[in-house]
């Protein structure tokens, strides 16, 4: 996530999605930005108490059942770390804003192989990230084997093209 970040625009609203004990949503927060983190548990979300404290948006959400909590809202970036839960990937990518950046890493298929997740329902297929991000402009997008701790994951970093006389210049 970190090596992404550089695309945010400075100071900008960025959802922390499945967002845990909120190691990202601290970071960001750290840095000028406007945070709304959402997990569905509570015990993650205590941990964020002197996040909301500090003026950050900590929303207790179930993101699998019921409607998506964040309709009609708009991101300068959101965020998603191993978590993949497929009937929100749509939502997940209309939440950005012109100009928004996605950055989405989780497991994928093979790392039934080495470890948890396993159920396929948790994997990714190849390309799938590609897929979801179709309309974005993709920035970079990783599809491998990483170790230390031994996983498979899709990585992908997609902007929200805004309509501009020069092309945009998404740094690398």
């Amino acid at each position: 996530m970190q090596r992404w970040a550089h695309l945010f625009r400075a100071g900008g609203r960025v959802l922390d999605l499945a967002c845990g004990p909120g190691r990202h949503a601290y970071w960001l927060h750290a840095r000028g930005h406007a945070v709304t983190a959402v997990d569905r548990s509570a015990a993650a979300l205590a941990s964020l108490a002197p996040l909301a404290a500090a003026g950050a948006e900590v929303l207790q959400a179930e993101l699998e059942d019921g409607p998506w909590p964040l309709a009609g809202r708009a991101f300068d970036a959101v965020v998603v770390t191993n978590y993949l839960w497929r009937p929100r990937l749509a939502d997940t990518v209309a939440a950005l804003a012109p100009g928004g950046v996605l950055l989405y890493e989780t497991f994928a298929q093979g790392n039934e192989t080495v470890g948890r997740p396993a159920r396929p329902e948790f994997l990714l297929r190849p390309g799938e990230l590609l897929q979801a991000a179709a309309g974005l402009r993709v920035v970079a997008y990783e599809d491998g084997f990483l170790e230390n701790p031994e996983r498979f994951v899709q990585r992908i970093a997609a902007v929200r093209s805004v309509a501009t006389e020069l092309p945009a210049r998404h740094r690398l």
